[in-house]
């Protein structure tokens, strides 16, 4: 049997929860990666995509988010927050982060 130990990966705290308004996202640079919008939604939820849309490269960091959804403030296509992927009938990804918030602190798998 193999298991993961979460003191195996490699966590990067980048902000408070405090500091992603509601309904809202935080960009964050990474040298390997690039600008990363850490979004909030309604539910206080926490996820982490890379800030590009899949379509034409628009801001997600600039879309509206509505459940576990941003829209592309360009096109408007959507796209999920759990996995990075285009919304039906729209195809495509943009790299989605593992995070995680312990004691009101977000955490990013890098």
């Amino acid at each position: 049997m193999t298991t993961t130990l979460e003191a195996d990966v490699d966590w990067k705290r980048v902000c408070t929860v405090d500091e992603i308004p509601i309904l809202g996202s935080r960009v964050v640079n990474s040298p390997a990666h690039g600008a990363i919008a850490v979004f909030r939604n309604g539910d206080g939820e926490v996820f982490a995509l890379r800030d590009r849309c899949p379509h034409k490269a628009g801001p997600l960091s600039q879309g509206i988010v509505h459940g576990k959804t941003v829209t592309c403030p360009l096109h408007s296509w959507k796209i999920q927050l759990e996995d990075g992927q285009a919304v039906a009938p729209d195809v495509g990804c943009t790299k989605h982060f593992p995070c995680k918030v312990e004691d009101g602190a977000v955490f990013l798998q890098l």
